[in-house]
């Protein structure tokens, strides 16, 4: 049932933990429990933590023990009781009386109901060691990853419960809203409405049903300037279809604008929102080999990337605009197109989708399924599972972002790498079940059965979808992203990524590396020998000559500098390989978005919500109007250039080498158009009209540069559009005397820095405690005055900004503005 406009939310509340089998029934509650106030949408691991009972160094273990919440609230008359989420094991009683059980997290409940006054709710969460200990039948294969194994049996969150990554914040409570909503007046009780683009119109049908409207009662659907009357098709079914020509598509923001169209009902002279929709086209591309896949959206090929999406607070699971809006614009910010809401995750709320449609976020969503051999032999298992995708279908039945739907997540690859037979691979849950709920809710979706899946192995990189790691995990060459021939990565790049010093103070203020507290907050695979700070390790050796073990030792700052710095250097480079016109890869999306906790995690995005390092140079791999170098052996250095957009880019490419990261060797330039959604690949050699060893393949006596610089301007302005840097000796840890300068300056827009340097600056990177750099950890090249335009992080306040920057080559720092 939809959220009515008159519904009354039930928010305050109180809760308390009791050990398991304490109380059944509100009667037996001791009266000496003690209660803590709580909100309700929310967890109860949420509210101990506002307590001060609860916190992610010292978090209180749920699994063990039951929780009651209770709240007094005041309704009158006939209505509906809404409960949207409830984790996990929940009994639900109104006056002591029980109206509703539930063991489904990812389920919403209505209930009718007649209220007189106030009354008395409570709802008891059962302990999950009920149920996930109990015994079932045996599984076809066990995953070491997700502890305890009895959660095949449970549909609740995995989030919690996989020790190596993830905090033990196990999920209790109502984490969706809770409300009232009573009988009266024009409601829309169901709605069925899909929006799509045939040709240049857009075509609208939509299905209502409506309580309280008359007999011969008007009623009439409207969207986009376009109105049709809806006929009565059953007692309380109406339906209409309408068109508007010469619709403005919906396209990822990379690619155009994510035009939306609000959809609304008139009834009796009053006015029933009913959302959005964007009109739009979705096809999946296998290529000429059929092994592809690559996602169309009106036809045109989308290269996705972007990352994999966890909730911005793994404690309270909040669902507000609130909660999700500046994560989102920073992956916006960043040239992320798509995100990927994980199986072992959460099915995020309406305002995830609302804010991703406005964003021009593509969403691939796995259904939250992950590694296990779910039980569904089990009638009422698969009924529950029927239910949920139903209803997590239809409440974003209009959302155009939604891009990709998944069976859930890595039970395939789990199956395949133990050994099993491929008849084990599958099973009727993703099989049968969610493509049947897929065909029915939303056909205008992709299905694929497995992420990943695909190849003659599920996880093969050159067929299908796949979790790439080659790169990464696995400690191969950079060379291997091409060799592997990846199609689409839906996970990849996972890497122990160091936050930035002022986050590492506030949120995890112990000694780096070495402490148990950072050591337990760097993800491993459980049971492995080694985690992801060696694998990082192994790639700052590689890039930057050192070693890792000693340079750790004797200079423990500069160690830290060096590996925020290697692992943007090394997704900059993977993506340069994907992104290249000749490149079998359609997309590819990083491991992952955010941490769940303070520390060198996974994510891209800190867990306070600051950028790492990696971010931005993700933020530069990302843009739509792209250059990029790669080394292709004796043929020397290529240039790949890259418009997305749909206008022509007049563009002005220049080339240089230098030796010492100064001195210019030779110069190429050539003024080009791109045409809309095109890429083109030019030689190096092309643009010197000579030949000249760019790679040092050759080596015909010493090397001649140490760095090649690609500039791509505007024509028109001479703005800087996009550049590249190409590293023929290898990144060098040596530090020098370079020269950097930094002019504090204001204009009509705000403060800015001009920077200047004499010698190739490698990572530059700005601290400032009051703004945020639209850019950071980034090559400057001399001769190239940028200017960095810095944002204050709190909208109003009255400052000059005032840091540091330095870069990784370079002797010193070089402050600016006030002291600090």
């Amino acid at each position: 049932m939809d959220r009515s406009r008159h519904s009354i939310p039930i928010s305050v509340w109180q809760m308390t933990v009791l050990p398991a089998g304490t109380a059944h029934e509100p009667a037996a509650l001791p009266s000496a429990a003690e209660w803590v106030a709580a909100i309700a949408p929310g967890t109860s691991a949420a509210a101990l933590r506002e307590a001060g009972r609860w916190s992610l160094d010292e978090p209180m273990s749920l699994m063990d023990r039951e929780v009651w919440w209770r709240a007094r609230f005041r309704a009158e008359g006939r209505g509906v009781l809404q409960f949207e989420g409830l984790a996990t094991l929940a009994e639900v009683f109104i006056d002591g009386e029980r109206i509703l059980a539930s063991d489904n997290m990812f389920l919403a409940h209505a209930v009718p109901v007649v209220l007189t006054g106030e009354h008395d709710l409570l709802i008891r969460f059962a302990a999950l060691d009920e149920i996930s200990n109990k015994p079932a039948k045996r599984a076809r294969w066990r995953p070491a990853m997700i502890q305890p194994p009895g959660l095949r049996n449970v549909r609740t969150t995995l989030l919690g419960h996989m020790p190596g990554w993830c905090p033990p914040v196990h999920a209790v409570g109502p984490w969706r809203p809770v409300y009232f909503t009573p009988d009266g007046g024009a409601q829309v009780v169901q709605k069925e409405v899909r929006a799509f683009l045939e040709g240049s119109s857009g075509v609208l049908r939509a299905t209502v049903t409506l309580s309280g409207v008359g007999v011969g009662e008007r009623v009439t659907l409207s969207c986009g300037g376009a109105t049709a009357v809806m006929q009565r098709v059953g007692p309380e079914r109406f339906a209409a279809s309408l068109a508007i020509d010469n619709v403005h598509p919906w396209w990822p923001h990379t690619h155009g604008e994510p035009h939306l169209y609000p959809v609304a009902l008139q009834v009796g002279g009053e006015e029933i929102d009913l959302g959005h929709v964007g009109f739009r086209h979705l096809a999946i591309d296998h290529g000429a080999d059929g092994h592809g896949f690559a996602l169309r959206v009106n036809g045109e090929p989308v290269f996705c990337r972007g990352a994999c999406w966890t909730p911005p607070d793994i404690v309270g699971l909040g669902g507000a605009r609130a909660d999700y809006e500046p994560h989102l614009r920073l992956a916006r910010d960043a040239g992320m197109n798509m995100l990927r809401v994980p199986g072992f995750a959460i099915y995020e709320s309406d305002a995830f989708f609302d804010l991703c449609d406005a964003l021009g976020i593509l969403v691939w969503q796995d259904f939250m399924f992950a590694n296990f051999d779910y039980p569904v032999a089990d009638e009422a298992f698969a009924a529950s599972v029927r239910r949920e995708a139903e209803q997590f279908l239809t409440r974003t039945q209009m959302s155009p972002a939604l891009a990709v739907l998944s069976g859930g997540s890595e039970m395939a690859q789990q199956a395949a790498m133990l050994g099993l037979p491929a008849s084990a691979w599958t099973s009727p849950l993703t099989a049968e079940i969610l493509p049947a709920a897929v065909a029915a809710l939303r056909p205008d979706v992709p299905y694929i059965e497995n992420s990943p899946s695909g190849g003659e192995l599920p996880f093969v990189a050159d067929s299908g979808v796949t979790h790439y790691y080659g790169v990464g995990a696995y400690c191969r060459p950079l060379t291997d992203a091409r060799r592997a021939e990846v199609r689409f990565a839906a996970e990849c790049l996972a890497f122990a990524n160091v936050p930035e010093e002022a986050t590492l103070d506030a949120a995890l203020a112990v000694p780096a590396v070495h402490h148990p507290r950072w050591k337990e907050r760097v993800p491993r695979d459980r049971g492995a020998s080694w985690d992801f700070e060696d694998v990082r390790d192994h790639y700052l050796g590689e890039l930057y000559g050192v070693d890792p073990a000693r340079l750790r030792r004797e200079d423990p700052t500069r160690y830290l500098d060096l590996s925020r710095a290697v692992t943007g250097e090394v997704m900059a480079e993977t993506f340069a390989e994907w992104r290249r016109s000749r490149s079998p890869t359609a997309g590819a999306l990083v491991f992952l978005f955010k941490d769940p906790w303070a520390g060198a995690g996974w994510g891209v995005v800190d867990a306070t919500g600051e950028p790492k390092p990696a971010y931005w140079a993700l933020k530069r791999a990302f843009r739509p109007v792209q250059i990029t170098l790669t080394d292709e052996g004796v043929n020397g250095l290529a240039v790949h250039v890259l418009n997305e957009t749909a206008q022509a880019k007049d563009l002005a490419l220049t080339l240089t080498c230098l030796r010492d990261g100064a001195v210019p060797v030779v110069t190429g330039r050539r003024e080009l158009t791109l045409a809309p959604r095109s890429g083109e690949e030019i030689k190096a050699t092309t643009l010197f009209g000579a030949f000249f060893d760019t790679t040092y393949c050759y080596r015909f006596g010493p090397p001649s540069h140490d760095v090649t610089v690609a500039r791509l301007t505007d024509r028109a302005t001479g703005a800087l559009v996009a550049e590249a840097f190409h590293f023929p000796l290898g990144r060098k840890a040596d530090r020098h005397v370079i020269g950097i300068r930094a002019d504090l300056a204001r204009d009509g827009e705000g403060w800015f820095l001009a920077l200047e340097t004499d010698r190739l600056a490698q990572s530059v990177h700005l601290q400032d405690p009051h703004f945020q750099p639209e850019d950071n950890w980034f090559h400057l090249a001399p001769g190239d005055a940028r200017r960095i335009r810095l944002r204050p992080r709190q909208p109003g306040r009255d400052a000059q900004p005032a840091g540091m920057i330095a870069a990784v080559n370079a002797i010193g720092a070089v402050r600016y503005g006030a002291p600090p």
